[in-house]
């Protein structure tokens, strides 16, 4: 099979001929139909995840229709429209067992923990668990946009931050992390305040719900800005790009036993960033991490789509074949562009 593949850390990665998986007795080979491309497989061909081992194809946003089937699946059958959280559970350990797979012990990740979808075919292990049906009506690049970004900011949105109607949300970084956040916010009844420094970005955050803008760029405090907007601060805020300085300003543009979300990776030299700890204290401020989204969530997501709330494919920015992936996926630290990029195309 064709496969985007790199054998060093930030070495241009290629697209050639590799082995085409088998299914483990637990597992399934899928035909990706869409791969989205992630800031998450920017980092680990960064070599910024230890994971990863060498030689590696990345891409953990996909959905495709199972082609193979291992012996002791029961629920999947070949022909199977399906999609999968980047994190998949093991269905043995502490974490598992209470629900919350998105952080199990022993994780699967595809395009981390093994091979990805930047691939004609991807081997997807504990099938029976992690996989997540496709209603006939989503299509596989909307799916796959979902793997990742949009699933982890549902989580952070919906079940971590539990947004209300009425309360503000500020959301730094207007990627596709930012934007899924935006527009699950403003489903959830939320006013939300967009920073970003990218002018497009902003405006492309207004079109999709945001209610105020910060340009990052223009503003001299970026805090106080906030705060203006929000009058003192908002309930909630999420750090969508995942850096020092977009994390220090989420936290500290709370008000008052608000709630700060980290979604965007620190990795490498940012693993350890500065934060206000004075005011987590003085104002009882929460500080949580999304990490992914358990396959039963999906069930809620799907229904917000179904019912219009949610308009996910709104996000997609661009569509790409996979010999333009290797280009793509090296350029990401650029910033370039506004919405999420998928690979559509797996045949010359």
């Amino acid at each position: 099979m064709r496969a985007v593949y790199y054998e060093a850390f930030r070495s241009p990665p290629r697209l050639q001929d590799v082995p085409t998986p088998a299914a483990s007795p637990e597992g399934v080979v899928v035909q990706v139909h869409a791969s989205g491309l992630c800031r998450s497989d920017w980092h680990g061909w960064m070599g910024h995840d230890a994971d990863i081992r060498l030689p590696h194809v990345p891409g953990h946003e996909l959905a495709g229709t199972v082609v193979e089937v291992g012996s002791h699946v029961r629920r999947w059958r070949k022909g199977d429209r399906v999609t999968v959280p980047f994190v998949a559970g093991c269905g043995r350990c502490q974490e598992c067992a209470s629900g919350n797979q998105q952080v199990c012990e022993n994780q699967f990740q595809p395009g981390f923990t093994a091979w990805g979808s930047f691939a004609e075919y991807v081997a997807l292990e504990r099938a029976d668990l992690n996989l997540v049906r496709l209603p006939e009506e989503t299509d596989f690049v909307t799916a796959a946009s979902l793997g990742c970004r949009f699933v982890t900011s549902f989580r952070a949105v919906v079940d971590l931050a539990c947004v209300q109607p009425g309360e503000w949300v500020a959301v730094h970084g207007c990627g596709g992390v930012g934007l899924s956040a935006i527009m699950i916010a403003n489903a959830m009844g939320a006013s939300v305040v967009a920073v970003d420094i990218g002018a497009d970005k902003l405006s492309f955050a207004s079109s999709i719900g945001a209610a105020a803008v910060v340009d990052a760029s223009e503003s001299q405090d970026v805090v106080d800005a906030v705060k203006a907007v929000t009058g003192g601060g908002a309930h909630v805020s999420i750090d969508a790009l995942g850096h020092p300085a977009t994390c220090f300003n989420s936290i500290a543009c709370l008000r008052r036993r608000g709630r700060h979300v980290q979604i965007g990776l620190m990795l490498g030299d940012h693993a350890h960033p500065k934060i206000p700890m004075d005011k987590v204290i003085a104002h009882e401020l929460r500080i949580l991490g999304s990490h992914g989204m358990q396959a039963f969530r999906y069930d809620a997501l799907l229904e917000m789509i179904r019912a219009g709330k949610l308009v996910p494919q709104k996000l997609i920015g661009r569509t790409i074949p996979l010999a333009d992936a290797p280009a793509a996926l090296m350029a990401m630290d650029q910033f370039a562009g506004t919405g999420i990029t998928v690979i559509s195309a797996f045949q010359e």
